[in-house]
């Protein structure tokens, strides 16, 4: 076998070897930990465009850990989906990796890139993964990484929030562990390909029991994902974590929409039964009350951080606005918008800090102060972050709403997709235009220190390359949309996975 048979388990491999050399550098040598974890990070999304490539003609690869064959051993499965998402989330792990650096974050605890890479092993784990338990046991390895990120720094405000954060998050783990049980007592597997083959041979009697099974799954991923009425954890946690983190935190909710996309048509698809796309029909609705729920708070939020994680919210509404659809046009425009808006929301964290580090005492509120280092620079600068979250042209986001209402004109009931897009992208512009203008127009009458203090630019660098990578996805959007469709063509049709993974058995 060739290093490209390995790659998927080495996207998994690289972040769990790199965490323990971070801890063992970190305290006497840390300008090697982070050599290391730079290292670590860049080698991932190398791993991740190789897979892009890879998959771009359609190649489905099932990679079996200890050669044990599926579904009696542990696969990873890396398909046109899975390539998108290691690549985002490697792509933005060195954003936020960057930010944390040269604001000297990473240095508030010696366990920072640790747990940086144990984050980025969860999420690569998930991705891949071809089995529900291993997607229980990655998300748990996130989940467990992001309680330490979440708490450095230390503050009494990010130890409330860490607790909440751990009790919501045990909350799902749990029906999460009740629906595997349901699952594996019903169908004797818990490989997705070899369980979606088995779902659709289930005697009548059982099919309650499988749409309940399905419906807590469902539960489990709107948590994850952060969907009304299960989203109030996440503005007080992303609030208050490092900006950094914060960062890397706006691909967490997108997690929990990964896993519907891959989940439902896999297992939950036509061939069903009575389970046959269960979460459905509350998923629209769900994903407009996010929506509409996630831009109101951006349209009353008091700081800047505030407003970055209403938007997750609202951006995350507006996902699955278009992954409700379950076509393949809706399906592809919500990949579309999902780098977007993962990306974009990372840019807002990021600047919230850059006002913040200027502004002194006065923090990032959304009120005037006295002026500050490089006013200027940074009000384009969340111009063109505020421009991306809400969807305005020239950057993607404007392209990828556009594909959302394109894709969702023919379905039932479009007009209130329409409408909740529309309304809600208002709503967001007022809201950032409001904190803008008292940011960056409106000055205080009392003078701070932060207008004596200077500042280094680079601090500026890892929110401008965000942005960048916008203007490259609006710019690149002819090959990015053609690729999202086929990943979603290929997600919808689960006898694609059940051949690569199982071979003879999966025809």
């Amino acid at each position: 076998m060739t290093l490209v048979d390995h790659l998927p388990v080495l996207s998994i491999a690289i972040p769990a070897v790199a965490a323990p050399f971070t801890l063992l550098l970190m305290r006497r040598h840390p300008g090697w930990a982070i050599g290391v974890a730079f290292t670590s990070s860049a080698a991932m999304l190398g791993c991740a465009l190789a897979l892009l490539a890879q998959a771009g003609d359609g190649t489905v690869q099932a990679y079996a850990l200890g050669g044990w064959p599926a579904p009696f051993g542990i696969s990873l499965v890396a398909d046109r989906l899975a390539a998108i998402m290691l690549t985002l989330a490697a792509t933005l792990a060195l954003i936020a990796l960057l930010h944390a650096v040269v604001t000297g974050a990473d240095r508030k605890g010696w366990h920072f890139h640790p747990l940086f890479q144990f984050q980025l092993m969860g999420l690569n784990g998930a991705f891949l993964t071809g089995d529900l338990f291993n997607l229980f046991v990655f998300f748990e390895v996130l989940l467990i990484a992001s309680y330490g990120l979440l708490l450095h720094g230390q503050g009494p405000a990010r130890l409330k929030a860490g607790v909440q954060y751990v009790v919501v998050n045990l909350v799902g783990s749990s029906l999460f562990l009740i629906a595997l049980g349901l699952l594996y007592a019903l169908t004797g597997t818990l490989n997705m390909a070899d369980m979606g083959l088995r779902v659709a041979a289930l005697a009548p009697e059982d099919q309650g029991l499988i749409r309940i099974a399905a419906m807590l799954l469902a539960s489990v991923f709107a948590i994850k994902a952060a969907v009304v009425p299960l989203h109030l954890w996440l503005p007080r946690t992303y609030d208050v974590a490092t900006p950094a983190v914060a960062a890397l935190f706006a691909i967490m909710t997108k997690v929990g929409v990964y896993s519907l996309v891959r989940v439902v048509p896999q297992v939950f698809g036509e061939g069903a039964g009575a389970a046959a796309w269960a979460p459905a029909p509350y998923l629209l609705p769900a994903a407009l009350v996010t929506a509409a729920v996630g831009f109101a708070g951006v349209f009353v939020a008091r700081t800047l951080s505030e407003q970055a994680s209403y938007a997750v919210i609202g951006s995350t509404g507006t996902l699955l606005i278009a992954v409700a659809g379950w076509q393949e046009a809706t399906l592809g425009a919500a990949l579309y918008y999902l780098v977007h808006s993962t990306v974009a929301g990372a840019a807002l964290f990021l600047v919230s800090d850059i006002v913040a580090r200027r502004r002194a005492g006065f923090t990032d509120n959304c009120s005037p102060g006295p002026d500050f280092a490089d006013r200027q620079g940074v009000g384009l600068i969340f111009m063109a972050a505020a421009i991306a979250v809400t969807g305005l042209p020239p950057l993607s986001g404007f392209i990828g709403k556009l594909l959302i209402l394109t894709s969702v004109t023919g379905l039932t009931n479009w007009g209130w997709s329409w409408g909740v897009i529309l309304v809600t992208t208002l709503i967001g512009v007022i809201g950032f235009a409001r904190a803008g203008s008292a940011i960056f127009w409106k000055a205080a009458e009392t003078e701070g220190k932060g207008a004596t203090e200077t500042f280094a630019r680079t601090d500026m660098a890892p929110a401008m390359i965000a942005l960048a990578l916008l203007a490259a996805l609006s710019a690149g959007a002819g090959w990015a949309t053609a690729y999202a469709e086929a990943a979603a063509a290929q997600v919808l049709d689960p006898a694609i996975a059940a051949r690569a993974v199982l071979g003879e058995n999966g025809s």
